[in-house]
């Protein structure tokens, strides 16, 4: 058994900002005794702009958030996962990257986002990732002092075959930090996760960013923490904050043994 917190953001373009809140709130995860803290997608700089980006974002090695939150796994001796910093790899290449950090502050492994979020939802709302961003080529899965645990950045939600594939590699809980857009959310948001938590018996573990943004775009928040058998255990609304559940990793190993769809492939 072990404890994990989902943390909600409404991140801006001010990295220093961020980094400011993301500590207050991990705080306020260590106080609810929480194992392991997992940060939404694109917790340090919220922009799809790539000139402003590549003017910003750095090495990760010289990342000023990154840095700040290594600080605090060591000093509060938690697992952290960052769900997504924007790294810049070349001088015109950015990543959107998931990385994890031990208790010593350490990282450990880290996930290049795959799946580009390349959509026309409207005449007035279209996201193309792609032009901003090099997509990733390599899953990652990695083995916590609890199970191991499959990575993956929200928008690859949309494609299960990539939490099969973690799954069979024997990960018992999947990670979906995320940015949702208020339109998409409220139709899928909810019916995904379940879904990818019920097909996998994997615990979900889900922070996103939620409210309104310094440049219009709306985001959907709804947090969630989904069980294996797809019960919403914490879910966190509109504002930011903290939500924290009790994980049992036995949980997922008795459902796949019950109904072994897993072997069924």
């Amino acid at each position: 058994m072990f404890r994990v917190s989902c943390i909600q953001l409404k991140s801006n373009n001010n990295i220093h900002y961020n980094l400011n809140k993301t500590k207050q709130l991990i705080i306020k995860a260590v106080k609810q005794k929480t194992d392991f803290i997992i940060t939404p997608e694109v917790s340090s700089h919220f922009s799809l702009n790539k000139k402003e980006l590549l003017k910003v974002c750095t090495s990760m090695e010289k990342d000023i958030y990154l840095n700040g939150i290594k600080k605090l796994a060591k000093k509060y001796k938690k697992w952290i996962l960052i769900g997504s910093l924007i790294i810049k790899i070349s001088k015109n290449k950015l990543v959107n990257r998931s990385v994890l950090l031990d208790k010593n502050g350490k990282i450990r492994t880290y996930y290049d986002k795959i799946h580009m979020y390349d959509v026309v939802l409207s005449k007035k709302e279209r996201y193309f990732e792609s032009k901003s961003f090099s997509a990733g080529k390599n899953l990652k899965t990695f083995k916590l002092p609890w199970g191991k645990i499959g990575l993956s950045i929200c928008y690859d939600l949309r494609f299960p075959n990539l939490y099969r594939k973690l799954s069979k590699a024997g990960s018992l809980f999947l990670t979906v930090p995320s940015a949702f857009t208020e339109t998409t959310g409220k139709k899928h948001w909810h019916s995904l996760l379940k879904a990818r938590a019920i097909e996998n018996f994997c615990y979900i573990f889900a922070p996103a960013q939620g409210g309104k943004h310094y440049n219009g775009r709306k985001t959907f928040g709804h947090s969630l923490i989904v069980s294996p058998d797809g019960e919403i255990l914490k879910e966190l609304r509109k504002s930011e904050g903290v939500i924290t559940a009790k994980v049992n990793p036995t949980i997922s190993k008795k459902l796949r043994k019950i109904i072994p769809s897993l072997k069924g492939e």
